[in-house]
């Protein structure tokens, strides 16, 4: 019983108390920081927004924890020195994502560059340091994944809003749900679901398209060249995706 009310109470500082007072801090934070004459347009807060993404990033991790995560030392995992890298990450993302509602002109155009791109230096610096004090755990590889889909949205999103890449190019955001999607609908349709490919040419395709947009982002950066390389960046993670599908559905060779 005590154990029960326990999970319930970790249950909702997760799925509650967390995601409010990360979203409150941030956008406290943002607020102070940047000019509010410079920010803002369609009646929205961008350091508002912010705070609001960063809590439904910690929300949505917070959903899918199921009650066999949620023992004894869950606080001390989710907030352990790798973790704690990685809500950086997530808090820089939400950040960019609240520069969707801010006009391009701003003399904070650069701010978005250097989120974005700090973030993904970031990006093997939790797992290395999960690794070398021996704490890799679920908690942070589930934020992890949340993260990163949720950077690969929101950067994307403000180079379209700012016309520094073409709409077309936000179908690298939409793959990865179109594929889950895709899977999903399989089983629903009680089809075989096999293996992806034994591969990390789709990492090593992430980390390129990671450092592109974030490039598209850096205000002195041509745009013209970026919209010429776009298509040529684009395609190989498309087809990456292609290729993923096909294997998992039966139509390529997977190897277990």
């Amino acid at each position: 019983m005590a154990e029960a009310r326990r999970r319930r109470s970790v249950r909702v500082g997760v799925g509650v108390g967390l995601p409010l007072v990360a979203a409150i801090a941030l956008a406290a934070l943002l607020l102070r920081l940047f000019p509010a004459d410079e920010m803002g347009r369609w009646g929205l807060s961008p350091a508002v927004l912010a705070g609001v993404c960063w809590a439904g990033q910690l929300w949505y991790v917070g959903y899918g924890l199921g009650p066999g995560r949620l023992t004894g030392g869950f606080w001390r995992r989710l907030l352990g020195l790798a973790n704690a890298v990685t809500l950086v990450r997530g808090a820089l993302y939400a950040v960019v994502a609240g520069f969707v509602v801010v006009p391009p002109a701003t003399t904070l155009a650069w701010v978005p560059a250097l989120c974005y791109g700090t973030g993904v230096a970031l990006d093997n610096l939790d797992g290395t340091v999960a690794r070398t004090v021996g704490r890799e755990t679920d908690i942070g590889r589930r934020l992890d994944m949340a993260f990163d889909t949720f950077g690969f949205v929101a950067a994307p999103l403000v180079a379209v809003v700012w016309g520094l890449l073409p709409v077309w190019y936000l179908s690298i955001s939409a793959a990865r749900y179109v594929f889950r999607g895709a899977v999903w609908l399989r089983r629903v349709r009680g089809l075989p679901v096999g293996d992806l490919p034994d591969s990390d040419l789709g990492k090593y395709l992430a980390g390129v398209q990671m450092v592109f947009v974030t490039v598209a982002l850096v205000p002195p950066v041509p745009t013209d060249l970026v919209w010429t390389l776009a298509p040529v960046v684009l395609a190989p993670s498309l087809a990456v995706f292609a290729r993923d599908y096909l294997a998992v559905s039966g139509r390529l060779p997977g190897r277990r």
